[in-house]
């Protein structure tokens, strides 16, 4: 599934299959009230921005070891730093939920317990969020799934476009969507993604959970995703993007690190 022009507001994708390009009308390109829908803004509304790398923890070690160029060349351990991320990022996500009393009934009794309400669905971009989404369903184990296959298609060494080949996911009206992906360089894979998944409903509220991201990628996603329902989660922020559109300092590409460079 490829979305031709992500700059423009009119959408286009597209669904492969059996080597023909076929056209599909999502709702979200042909809804009138889309953009009311999708932004959902009001005067007072600020999209809430977390950075927990601001706080010492061991959550910066792990960062600082999938950073690290010689750290990083362990491909098993650097993907178990980025799984060991997303559970603490799962904890910190959970706080945030709907919770409410219950009576749970031990061998010896009653015990009032506040647990989460919220019925979550955990979605990855394809391949580089595996690893994190595992951290996450770790933590949130009765979660449903969703994945996003999204990569870059280079038009020429220094331009490319966001494609979107597949999704699978369940319904998500009034579910609480975490998106997670480790890198967040420019933002327009996490909002073409967002919008691919809106077809499968409307969430009550999204999390987007990344690791390290670029400033330009949160202001974009600012801009691009409804202030009101949003939260950004990272545990570090970078200042730059490279003529690739890779975050500096960053840690290179998160796919290649964890699963072997492609072709």
């Amino acid at each position: 599934m490829q979305l031709t022009n992500p700059k423009k507001r009119s959408k286009t994708f597209y669904l492969t299959k059996g080597g023909n390009l076929k056209k599909v009308a999502f709702f979200f390109a042909t809804c009138p009230n889309y953009e009311k829908f999708r932004r959902r803004k009001n005067d007072n509304s600020i999209m809430k921005i977390v950075n927990l790398g601001e706080s010492n923890s061991v959550l910066n070690r792990f960062v600082a070891e999938l950073r690290d160029v010689n750290i990083q060349k362990d491909s098993m351990r650097f993907r178990r730093n980025i799984e060991r991320i997303g559970e603490i990022m799962a904890y910190e996500i959970s706080k945030d939920f709907t919770y409410s009393k219950k009576g749970i009934q031990s061998p010896l009794g009653i015990a009032p317990m506040n647990t989460p309400d919220d019925s979550v669905v955990i979605s990855t971009i394809l391949r580089a969020g595996l690893p994190y989404h595992q951290g996450f369903l770790s933590y949130l184990d009765n979660a449903e799934n969703a994945f996003v296959s999204a990569y870059r298609k280079y038009k020429d060494r220094l331009n490319f476009d966001i494609h979107i080949e597949y999704i699978a996911s369940p319904r998500l009206t009034d579910k609480t969507l975490i998106i997670t992906d480790p890198m967040l360089a420019t933002g327009s894979s996490m909002e073409l993604a967002y919008e691919a998944l809106r077809t499968k409903g409307h969430p009550a509220h999204i999390h987007v959970a990344s690791i390290i991201a670029s400033k330009q990628a949160i202001e974009y996603l600012q801009r691009k995703m409804p202030d009101d329902i949003t939260t950004i989660w990272v545990a570090a922020v970078d200042d730059e993007l490279d003529d690739h559109s890779y975050i500096v300092p960053g840690l290179g590409d998160a796919g290649d690190l964890s699963y072997g460079e492609k072709e």
